[in-house]
């Protein structure tokens, strides 16, 4: 792809306008507009920049709310110019999924549901993961209902013989003869590839056969089995031909199961949007061999006086740029533009020819129906969830907020806390409240890397800088309050490294200080603290956040603390390695388990020479004692 990158200053109260967009170029390709903090809040595609950017400031009264918002905001243009209007396309959906920029539709799909994976292993595994991993694995779903995930995973596991370990297997592996065949060999689960019973061909033959199943291709293979299965008959391989049979009755089994919604047994994608005020859903249907074999959902925002075109084509487009399988048709609620370049893109990411279809009348528009329905009804349980959520937020965040004046409600808090005694094993406990309840799956410690001895403050700096360098990077959302446990020092250390954040979002995040002495509150703009009514409930989530901080990171410290010196001691007698101390202290529970052990007891665990090195330091150990008295 040829990019070339031309940046063109705007003022839309400059007469001169007209001029400087005279110079963008008549090709196809991206636009990006920026803010004037230099971030981007648009990104658009065109076949035809020169048009497609001046028709934004022609006339902006004909331009709708959303958009005159975005041009009134507008103090930078860059310019990707592409060699097509195809890769225009694929580049504008990367640089939305990348930026999120505020004012084009962001799909939030559903990652929290599972998928089952097929890894990329000379020996393939099979399971269920919610985490995608690009390390060239096949990922199928997402399952939104697990009693279909759990059937489909049953199926496979009954019907082909993969493997179920956690081994890596490969050729030198196998060679070594480093693992044994497990019980799943012996009852006929698993052909046996980390010993070598099953060579890597055969075995990847197979996982290439629950590939298709995986992808609702059953009554294909269900044919290529019964064939195979007539040939192994007609050549006396019995046994061959009766695996080929019962793989087949497993197979028929679960294809029954499955409900035919397209008689004419063809592999579609079924999209249709639902739209309400800034929210809509996106629904997709996927219809392999005529039969529904998973549904996927994707949320979206920023969708007000936006076309319902509009949403369908980022929608579609959003969804292609991953998907792992294109099918032969498509079909789409409505008419979008540039139907023939999307569908260009698609055919070359699929080899062969795609078609987009908007079905008018008959079966094909009812499959469209079912599939709006669909969307319709979990844009609904979306409104409801919002709803309750609103409904549930604790009367305490509201008494806080005017307490601390702070600019919005105070969803998220996440407090610090930096633990050391006399500058040794200095960590910090990182928090997270949400609605006034802990959320300790998102608690985290830190070692202090870059501070020797006792500084607090510098602690302070570079846990704060850590984490949230972090998020940033990570594009994540920046939580609604930020505590330090201490006073004036703590926090002004806290907020030089917001400062100097790249994003503005995070330098502005509301920040104060509970000193324990008087229970106090420092802001950063106020040179003395603050008080809060000592009964107010404020003060007392403020106090449980704050020492669940302190506890947190003086756990860790303690458990550091107490790491360091049982090993120290061990660590310190010539010839007792590292393994040996860990049996050591694993059998004996404790240094002082093993220095009051017999040299016999020791012996048996780590040997005579390593028994008999251990009973002489402590013997010269007493000895040193005496003397000292």
């Amino acid at each position: 792809m040829a990019e070339v990158q031309l940046t063109v200053k705007i003022d839309t109260h400059d007469v001169a306008l007209k001029q400087k967009l005279a110079n963008l170029p008549k090709k196809p390709g991206i636009y990006q507009y920026k803010n004037s903090e230099g971030k981007i809040i648009y990104v658009g595609k065109a076949k035809n920049l020169r048009n497609r950017v001046q028709q934004y400031f022609h006339n902006p009264r004909k331009l709708d709310t959303k958009t005159r918002s975005l041009v009134s905001k507008i103090s930078d243009l860059e310019l990707i110019v592409t060699d097509s209007e195809v890769e225009a396309l694929i580049l504008e959906a990367v640089l939305i999924k990348k930026f999120k920029p505020k004012y084009n539709i962001f799909l939030r799909d559903d990652k929290s549901y599972p998928y089952i994976v097929v890894t990329s292993e000379p020996f393939p595994r099979i399971f269920v993961t919610r985490r995608i991993i690009h390390d060239g694995s096949k990922y199928f779903g997402p399952f939104t209902d697990v009693k279909n995930l759990r059937a489909s995973l049953k199926m496979i596991h009954d019907v082909f013989k993969v493997r179920s370990c956690n081994y890596h297997i490969d050729d030198e592996i196998i060679r070594k003869q480093k693992i044994r065949v497990c019980l799943d060999y012996h009852i006929k689960k698993c052909e046996g590839p980390c010993a070598g019973i099953v060579n890597q061909e055969n075995y990847n033959r197979m996982i290439k056969e629950v590939v298709q199943v995986l992808r609702g291709k059953t009554g294909a293979l269900i044919s290529e089995l019964v064939k195979e299965m007539q040939e192994l008959s007609a050549a006396f391989k019995y046994e061959e031909a009766a695996d080929r049979r019962d793989k087949i009755r497993g197979l028929q089994n679960y294809n029954e199961r499955q409900k035919v919604v397209d008689a004419d047994l063809m592999d579609r994608d079924i999209f249709a949007i639902a739209s309400e005020d800034d929210d809509a859903c996106g629904v997709v249907f996927k219809i392999r061999d005529g039969k529904i074999i998973g549904r996927q959902h994707f949320y979206m925002n920023a969708v007000e006086e936006v076309d319902e075109r509009e949403i369908v084509s980022q929608f579609v487009r959003r969804f292609y740029l991953e998907a792992e399988y294109i099918p032969k048709e498509i079909f789409l609620p409505c008419n979008i533009e540039k139907i023939g370049t999307i569908e260009k893109w698609l055919s070359e990411k699929r080899l062969s020819k795609v078609s987009i279809i908007v079905p008018k009348i008959g079966d094909k528009a009812k499959l469209v129906a079912m599939c709006r329905a669909n969307a319709k009804y979990l844009l609904d349980d979306l409104k409801i969830q919002k709803l309750k959520r609103r409904e549930k937020i604790p009367k305490i965040l509201e008494l806080l907020q005017k307490d601390l004046r702070l600019p919005r409600l105070p969803h998220r808090i996440e407090c610090f806390d930096v633990s050391n005694i006399q500058g040794t094993d200095s960590v910090a406990s990182l928090v997270v409240f949400e609605n006034g309840k802990p959320k300790k799956s998102e608690y985290k410690r830190f070692k202090i890397k870059t501070v020797t001895g006792s500084d607090d403050f510098a602690s302070m700096r570079e846990v704060v800088k850590r984490r949230y360098s972090r998020l940033i990077e990570e594009e994540q959302k920046p939580p609604d309050l930020i505590m330090v446990d201490g006073g004036k020092g703590q926090l002004s250390s806290a907020v030089e490294i917001l400062k100097h954040l790249s994003d503005t979002e995070y330098r502005n995040i509301p920040i104060i200080g509970l000193a324990k002495r008087l229970e106090e509150i420092y802001f950063p703009n106020l040179s003395e603290p603050q008080s809060i009514l000592k009964t107010s409930a404020s003060l007392k989530l403020l106090q449980r956040i704050r020492d669940e901080a302190h506890r947190f990171a003086v756990a860790y410290h303690r458990k550091l603390r107490t790491k360091r010196i049982l090993h120290t001691e061990l660590d310190l007698i010539k010839g007792v390695g590292k393994k040996n101390a860990k049996e050591l202290l694993e059998t004996f529970g404790s240094v002082q388990g093993v220095k009051f052990a017999s040299q016999e007891q020791i012996s048996e665990i780590v040997g005579e020479k390593v028994a008999e090195k251990i009973e002489e330091y402590y013997i010269n150990e007493g000895e040193d004692s005496k003397n000292q008295e």
